[in-house]
């Protein structure tokens, strides 16, 4: 089927670069309706013009869902502007890379709120909405930092760890409704996150030697598992992960 997702409106956070917007052309180029979702209204709509080149229908909405006002208020105007939500992404992520002892209270809540709790006020206002459609798909980005993790990673890994929980839980909630929950756990991409790192001659071959693979995943990789994962094809597939990591977990 050229078109698995005709039919189907996606919500992507994060949307406005990364991994988010590769998802984001690949589901739009799969039929998907798009509604993307971003702090940062200028890329974002970079992101929706470069979906619509690709024949892609594309919503653009600015929100901070580690925030309960906006995403109460992004429920809002998405339902009022006709979008019926059936595919959620739970993109948005950051990451403070510091020993335990030299964060902030703030630091900790930040990653905290943003990689965890904007999953649960995403899902506690969109899930309501997805019920009773008999076809539902839910993608958190958990990450390999859900597995294993390195030094200075005690807020992501903590977060992302919280993440991969709530996902099988609320997998075992929905799956009477058809409704699918499964993590996706990227390993090292190329993203702007690790831009340093891999403009780091030195650093950059340190990190690849690491990966069983030998190179840094490509952004277009996620995107097409996100596919597969929202298709008809996934459904017998929920409250599991899925590592993408080149082998970094099995070693």
């Amino acid at each position: 089927m050229d078109k698995p997702l005709a039919g189907r409106t996606a919500l992507i956070t994060g949307a406005s670069k990364g991994l988010g917007k590769a998802m984001a052309l690949a589901l739009g180029a799969a039929g998907a309706r798009l509604v993307l979702v971003s702090r940062d209204l200028p890329q974002l709509e970079q992101t929706a013009a470069a979906a619509r080149e690709r024949g892609a229908e594309a919503h653009v909405f600015r929100a901070d869902v580690s925030r309960e006002d906006e995403v109460r208020e992004l429920e809002k105007q998405v339902t009022a502007a006709g979008h019926r939500v059936n595919i959620l992404i739970n993109n948005a992520g950051i990451n403070v890379r510091k020993q335990v002892t030299e964060f902030t209270l703030d630091e900790w809540r930040s990653v905290m709120d943003t990689n965890l709790t904007a999953v649960f006020l995403l899902c506690r206002s969109f899930v309501p909405r997805m019920k009773g459609q008999g076809y539902g798909r839910i993608l958190n980005m958990t990450s390999i930092m859900s597995h294993v993790s390195i030094p200075g990673r005690t807020a992501y890994s903590a977060s992302k760890s919280g993440l991969l929980g709530f996902t099988r839980a609320l997998a075992l909630e929905l799956a009477s409704e058809n409704i699918t929950v499964v993590g996706i756990s990227p390993g090292p991409f190329a993203t702007e996150m690790n831009t340093a790192l891999m403009q780091n001659p030195e650093l950059n071959q340190q990190f690849i030697s690491r990966i069983p693979l030998g190179r840094w995943g490509r952004v277009e990789e996620i995107g097409q598992l996100a596919v597969y994962l929202c298709s008809e094809e996934a459904g017998f597939l929920t409250g599991t992960d899925i590592l993408i990591d080149g082998g970094w977990c099995a070693q």
